[in-house]
C-alpha cells in the first residue's frame, strides 16, 4: 500500500522544518509505524478534532487532572495539556534505549554509592573534580554513611532525552530527586483509550496501566531487611504543592497511605504512621519533599512538611526513604557532563547513549570555546530547572547574550553551555491543522532488587511554533506516548488492553 499523501485534510500542507520528524520521512512521506496514524488524522477536519480536544479535557477537568504553574499572578491551575496525535516507539528502538537508560542509572548508582558510603574512588582518581561534587547544591553531608538497600540511592529516575537531526537519541538531563509527571503519562493513555479508542486498531501497544504496581514492588524491595511486610507510605508536602495530583494519584495507585509530616512519628528511632488503630510502623517512605524539609530536627529548623528525628530512623536502618538523601549531587547540570566517563570507570563499557556536546564554564578553554559563539549555543544554570534561566543563542538579543556573558565569567561553577539541539518534531494541532512542534521524552526507570524501565514515558512538546521549551510551565504541552509490541499487526483491540 502506498504511503498516504500529507497534503491532505488537517496535514494539508505539512512540511518537517529543519529537525528529524517522527512521523514523516524528508520527502514527506509517512515513516512506517505512521501510517495508519496519518490515515486517520487526515480523514478528520479541524471541528472533528476540536470535539475530541474538548472530551479530553473534560475527561482531566472531571478528573482534576490540572499541574500548577506558580509563575503566573492568576489562573495558575490548568487544565493538564495533551495533543491527540499520539507519539509513536517501535520495539527495537525501545528495547536500545531501555538498555541506555538502565546502564546510566546503574553507573550514577555506584556514583552515588562511592560518594556517601565508598571511599570517594572516582574522585580520588579525577573522574569528577571533588571540588565540583562538594560545592554541588544537591551534595549533603547529612547523608555520609547512610548504606541503601541494594546500593540503589535512585529508585525512582525520570531521564530527559532528545532526537537530534541525525535521529539519534541523547540524554539532555538526569532528574534522581523528586522525577514528576508519571502521572500524566498513565492519565493520557487512559484518556485516549477512551476517547480515541479507534487510534489504537492498527498498533499493539504496551500497556501504561502497570506504574503503579512496578512502583509498589521496587519500593518494597528497598524495605529495610528485617521487615517481612513492608509498610509504604508517600510523603507529600501537602494539598498546595504543585505535584500534589500526582502524590494523590501515586498512592492511589499502590494502594498505600499517603501522608504528611504530621502523620508520622519517630520513637526509639522507628517511623509510625498515625492511625485510627494505633501506630503502625512505616519501613518505605517515598518522599515527594526536598532533602531540606525532611527533618526539622537535622535540617531546616523552620520546617513543618517533615518528621521530626526521621536522619536518625534513617541512620538506625529501620527506615528507607526513597530517593535518597543527597541524590542532587548526581543530577547537577555541572556533574552531567561527566556521566560518560562514570559509565566507563563503573561499568568498563561506552555509554550506549550519549550526553548533549557541552562546555564546562568551570573549564577555561571550554569557556573561551562557549563565548565565542554563545549566538549558536544553549545557556543553562546547574541550579534551575522547568526550563527557567536557559537562554537559546540564536534565539536571545545581543544584550542577552552579553549579559549571560558576563554572568558566566562571574561565576562560572554556575553555568553548563550546551550545543543546539534541533529537537525531533511530530504534528501537533494548532489551530486549523496539524503542524511540526518541537518535542522531548522522560522515560521513567524504577531500581530496587532490580532494575526496570516503564514502557513509553513523558512526551513534552513545545506548542509555539519554533519553541525549543517543552515545559507545560512554559506553554508546552504533551502527548500520548506509545511503545509498540514486536508484533506490528495486531487490530481490534479492547479498551482494557489499551490502557
Amino acid at each position: 500500500m502506498a504511503d498516504p499523501s500529507p497534503e491532505t485534510g488537517l496535514l494539508d500542507g505539512y512540511r518537517p522544518v529543519d529537525a528529524f520528524d517522527e512521523a514523516f520521512d524528508a520527502d514527506g512521506s509517512a515513516r512506517h509505524g505512521y501510517r495508519h496514524i496519518v490515515e486517520r488524522f487526515s480523514g478528520l477536519d479541524a471541528a472533528e478534532l476540536k470535539r475530541l480536544q474538548r472530551l479530553v479535557n473534560e475527561e482531566f477537568r472531571r478528573q482534576g487532572i490540572t499541574f500548577t504553574v506558580y509563575s503566573e499572578e492568576e489562573g495558575t491551575e490548568r487544565i493538564w495539556p495533551m495533543d491527540l496525535f499520539p507519539r509513536l516507539i517501535a520495539a527495537a528502538e525501545w528495547d536500545e534505549l531501555a538498555r541506555g537508560l538502565s546502564q546510566r542509572i546503574e553507573a550514577l548508582n555506584l556514583f552515588l554509592a562511592d560518594v556517601y558510603v565508598g571511599g570517594g574512588e572516582a574522585l580520588s582518581d579525577g573522574v569528577v573534580p571533588r571540588w565540583l561534587v562538594v560545592s554541588s547544591g544537591g551534595f549533603e553531608r547529612n547523608a555520609m554513611g547512610i548504606r541503601m538497600p541494594h546500593g540503589t540511592h535512585c529508585c525512582i529516575a525520570g531521564i530527559d532525552v532528545v532526537r537530534g537531526a541525525d535521529g539519534r537519541y541523547r540524554v539532555l538531563e538526569d532528574n534522581l530527586r523528586n522525577p514528576s509527571g508519571i502521572s500524566y503519562v498513565v492519565e493520557n493513555r487512559a484518556a485516549m483509550a477512551k476517547v480515541c479508542n479507534w487510534l489504537f486498531y492498527d498498533h499493539p501497544v504496551e500497556p501504561a496501566n502497570h506504574y503503579g504496581q512496578m512502583l509498589r514492588s521496587t519500593l518494597e524491595s528497598m524495605a529495610p531487611a528485617a521487615a517481612d511486610a513492608p509498610q509504604v507510605v508517600v510523603l507529600t508536602p501537602g494539598i498546595f504543592n504543585s505535584a500534589y495530583f500526582e502524590h494523590a494519584f501515586l498512592a492511589r495507585s499502590m494502594g498505600v497511605e499517603l501522608v504528611e509530616g504530621r502523620d508520622l512519628v519517630v520513637d526509639g528511632h522507628r517511623v509510625y504512621a498515625r492511625t485510627i488503630e494505633g501506630l503502625v510502623e512505616v519501613n518505605v517512605i517515598y518522599r515527594r519533599i526536598d532533602d531540606d524539609f525532611l527533618d526539622p530536627v537535622s535540617f531546616r529548623a523552620d520546617s513543618t512538611l517533615g518528621v521530626p528525628g526521621l536522619l536518625g530512623a534513617l541512620r538506625a536502618g529501620t527506615v528507607t526513604v526513597c530517593n535518597a538523601l543527597g541524590n542532587g549531587v548526581a543530577d547537577d547540570k555541572a556533574v552531567y557532563p561527566y556521566v560518560p566517563d562514570l559509565i566507563r570507570y563503573y561499568l568498563g563499557v561506552e555509554p550506549i547513549i550519549d550526553n548533549v556536546a557541552t562546555y564546562r564554564m568551570w573549564d577555561l578553554d571550554h569557556r573561551r570555546q562557549a563565548l565565542s559563539r554563545l549566538d549558536e549555543l544553549v545557556v543553562k544554570p546547574v541550579g534551575a530547572s522547568g526550563g527557567y534561566g536557559v537562554l537559546i543563542g540564536p534565539h536571545a538579543t545581543a544584550d542577552e547574550l552579553e549579559e549571560a556573558k558576563a554572568k558566566i565569567e562571574a561565576e562560572p561553577r554556575e553555568w553548563i553551555v550546551q550545543e543546539l539541539v534541533a529537537l525531533s518534531t511530530l504534528p501537533s494541532f494548532a489551530e486549523e491543522r496539524l503542524e511540526p512542534r518541537h518535542l522531548d521524552l522522560r522515560p521513567f526507570v524504577l531500581t530496587g532488587a532490580q532494575t526496570q524501565v516503564f514502557p513509553g514515558g513523558l512526551t513534552r512538546v513545545a506548542m509555539r511554533r519554533g519553541s525549543l521549551i517543552v515545559n507545560s510551565s512554559q506553554g508546552g504541552g504533551s502527548k500520548d506516548t506509545w511503545v509498540l509490541k514486536p508484533e506490528l499487526a495486531a487490530v481490534g483491540h479492547a479498551e482494557g488492553e489499551l490502557r
